[in-house]
């Protein structure tokens, strides 16, 4: 009996352990984007390794991975917006995890039907390895919000040779944004939620507007950006300078003739007295 005993208290240290091993963590559990918006979810999870059939050790191996829409358990014929065992997912919803620790969601033109609660869910080559964290990450989708532009400058005035980055934002945090900048109402290339300029020169004056990429509905309110001469505005165009260089050596021309010209006609007279 002591024997059998000892077993059944090692069979259940294995289990509690690994148990207590099996975890999925999301650094938010709730989250914001603007419809057309990219949001990534991110996720790390800790697979159990083993559990113990009362006679020995068995190895787990995660054999398939799945994020859900509004399912607490997101199991059995529940669909999934994300299944590693299926080809048929929307390409909306891009996993950027693997089937070892890392389970990170990226939901690209975010849609309303987006507004809902996401979970991730292992499941390993035997069911004592499924797991699925009921916890979730919430996510409210805002619908067209305005954009607006943050300078790193409090100044709009700026001189050239500066540098300047303008940040296109919104009431929602994002992750990987893209968008579309616009200077005096002309698409720019940049697709980045920040805008760098540097050096400043004069032809970055402008007004200058973003929007999401997808949703000119979003489009932001005007940024004037006025880029000054700085400190070298006040000195003379080039071909003044050079005027008036020439006319330092005519002068210094004429001052050497006039000089050797004097010199000359002071040795005439004394020759002649």
């Amino acid at each position: 009996m002591a024997g059998w005993d000892k077993k059944l208290l090692w069979s259940f240290m294995f289990l509690l352990a690994g148990a207590v091993a099996q975890t999925v963590v999301y650094p938010f559990t709730s989250t914001c984007a603007v419809r057309g918006s990219t949001v990534t979810l991110p996720c790390t999870f800790t697979p159990r390794k083993s559990f113990s059939d009362g006679q020995r050790e068995v190895p787990l191996k995660i054999v398939r991975v799945r994020w859900c829409k509004n399912h607490v358990l997101c199991q059995g014929s529940m669909p999934s917006v994300y299944d590693s065992n299926s080809a048929n997912i929307d390409p909306r919803y891009q996993y950027l995890g693997d089937k070892k620790t890392n389970c990170t969601l990226q939901i690209r033109d975010v849609q309303q039907g987006d507004n809902a609660s996401f979970r991730f869910r292992m499941e390993a080559d035997r069911p004592e390895g499924h797991f699925t964290n009921q916890t979730g990450v919430n996510v409210t989708v805002v619908d067209s919000s305005k954009m607006r532009i943050i300078s790193s400058s409090d100044d709009k005035k700026l001189s050239r040779g500066e540098n300047v980055t303008l940040l296109c934002a919104s009431v929602c945090t994002f992750h990987q944004l893209e968008v579309t900048w616009f200077k005096d109402g002309h698409a720019l290339s940049d697709t980045g939620p920040s805008l760098h300029l540097s050096p400043l020169t004069a032809e970055d004056s402008g007004n200058y507007t973003c929007a999401l990429k997808k949703s000119m509905e979003t489009l932001s309110e005007p940024y004037s950006l006025q880029v000054e001469a700085g400190a070298g505005g006040n000195l003379p165009p080039i071909p003044g300078v050079v005027f008036v260089v020439l006319l330092v050596v005519i002068a210094l021309v004429l001052f050497i003739v006039e000089r050797r010209l004097r010199a000359a006609e002071g040795q005439r007279a004394a020759e002649a007295s």
